[in-house]
């Protein structure tokens, strides 16, 4: 039986203009813009619309990046379309909980600009993060071990792919190292800090305090968590899981592979961007990966999906 899974991207996946044709066309979308803009007290459509120095500074991008996600889940799902499981990486764990209905969007957007102000403060030196390419996650994993000080797996994106995070020197010598151990390629990444890295400990915790006071629901549709790759059908540890997201390494790779064990043969990536439709066809190219970003894209989703 055909099975269709939401998946949702991260951080990275921002640019100006993301989400505006979506904005002047439905009313979902400008909805879901307006109550982001009154949750956080920003000006949502300049921030997301108009060229800015803040988009790619994390306390901003982290709000710009839901809000756009969820205004395009809202009108995807206006025309009819459904998934059956949800899964984001990293700050798209998100909109998974949204397509997942796990919390009200006003209590989401409330935490995700807690969670970007937090991730940005906790560690103010910066820190690095660095895309390694071509070599296997165990041989990675294992250079890193041997670096001195902090850089650890911040992302299993796909096969040959993962990101390394951590203090900036130990990043830089670890990315050394596995270029002269046969990496393709080691690129840093243009980020504010160094995400999923126990840097950031202090962040999930902060997080873990201001999700207290919010109230959860069991989700409509299992998501899959960043932390385990496994599937969440109660809202019991949803909260525990976030807190630990922000410091733990992203399993993505894992999560797609699971899904499709499980029967997902459809994907359709919601939000800025086609880094997660990239991952997929390194990942397996026996599954369907459609991609919204634009209005046209949604139209060509739509006919293929017969809707």
């Amino acid at each position: 039986m055909s099975r269709t899974a939401f998946i949702f991207p991260g951080q990275g996946s921002q640019y100006v203009g993301m989400g505006k044709d979506f904005y002047d066309t439905y009313e979902e979308a400008r909805n879901v813009y307006r109550l982001a803009g009154e949750v956080s007290g920003l000006d949502m459509e300049a921030l997301c619309f108009t060229e800015n120095d803040r988009l790619n500074i994390t306390e901003y991008t982290q709000i710009a990046m839901l809000a756009t996600e969820v205004a395009v889940l809202k009108v995807l799902e206006s025309k009819g379309v459904r998934a059956d499981i949800t899964a984001g990486l990293s700050l798209g764990e998100y909109g998974a909980l949204a397509a997942a209905d796990v919390m009200d969007l006003r209590d989401l957007f409330y935490i995700i600009r807690k969670r970007g102000i937090f991730m940005q403060e906790e560690y103010p030196k910066g820190g690095a993060m660095t895309a390694v390419l071509g070599l296997g996650s165990d041989q990675v994993e294992a250079i890193c071990s041997r670096t001195e000080g902090i850089v650890t797996i911040a992302n299993y994106n796909c096969p040959g792919q993962v990101v390394i995070t951590g203090e900036e020197r130990a990043v830089t010598e670890a990315a050394q190292a596995l270029s002269d151990a046969g990496a393709k390629r080691c690129v840093p990444l243009r980020v504010s800090g160094p995400f999923h890295s126990q840097l950031l400990k202090g962040a999930g915790d902060k997080l873990e305090r201001a999700l207290q006071d919010i109230c959860l629901r069991d989700p409509s549709i299992p998501y899959i968590s960043n932390v385990d790759a496994i599937e969440v059908t109660e809202a019991a540890p949803v909260k525990t899981l976030l807190k630990n997201q922000v410091s733990h390494s992203v399993c993505w790779q894992q999560t797609i592979e699971k899904m499709i064990a499980d029967g997902v043969d459809t994907f359709i990536e919601i939000g800025p961007g086609k880094t997660l439709s990239g991952f997929m066809k390194k990942i397996s190219r026996d599954v369907r990966c459609l991609n919204i970003d634009k209005l046209g894209d949604l139209d060509k989703a739509l006919e293929e999906l017969g809707c």
